[in-house]
């Protein structure tokens, strides 16, 4: 038994991809980021600002990750099990 794996491997990669995509704007968003608390008034706005931008990418990088790790093992046992299974190991 064969499985067509080639639009499970399309949706996994705009997945990866976007995992990506949201490591390199947390890199960027980040570099704004100062470590120091100000006390002074716009720049404690500023750093909030920077903190919920970080913890809004923080999460749907987490969600985004998991979701390609289980997808990755998924479309791997599919294609090894399509490979093997049916002439057994």
């Amino acid at each position: 038994m064969t499985f067509n794996l080639i639009p499970y491997v399309a949706v996994w990669s705009v997945i990866a991809l976007a995992v990506v995509v949201l490591f390199i704007m947390r890199k960027m968003v980040s570099s704004k980021e100062d470590d120091n608390v100000h006390l002074l008034h716009g720049t404690v706005t500023e750093q909030v600002v920077v903190a919920k931008k970080l913890d809004v990418i923080d999460k749907w990088g987490k969600i985004l990750t998991v979701i390609a790790v289980i997808m990755g093992a998924a479309i791997a046992t599919a294609y090894v099990y399509s490979a093997f299974g049916t002439r057994g190991f």
